[in-house]
């Protein structure tokens, strides 16, 4: 049991776990930030698309 109090406090000691636990923090960020500028460019580019298709559509003869 001794053993065991040891071991958890070392590991509770070492800074690797909070290291490791920041990078993936910021790993979640720079996807969250990533998710969202791609959604606002696919919305801006469809919106554009749609404009320009409008603006040159053939017209009937």
């Amino acid at each position: 049991m001794r053993a065991i109090a040891k071991n958890l406090v070392s590991f509770l000691k070492k800074e690797d776990g909070p290291t490791a636990v920041e990078y993936a923090v910021m790993l979640a960020l720079i996807i969250v930030v990533c998710i969202a500028a791609v959604t606002t460019l696919g919305s801006n580019a469809n919106s554009t698309f749609s404009f320009v298709g409008s603006a040159i559509k053939p017209t009937a003869s």
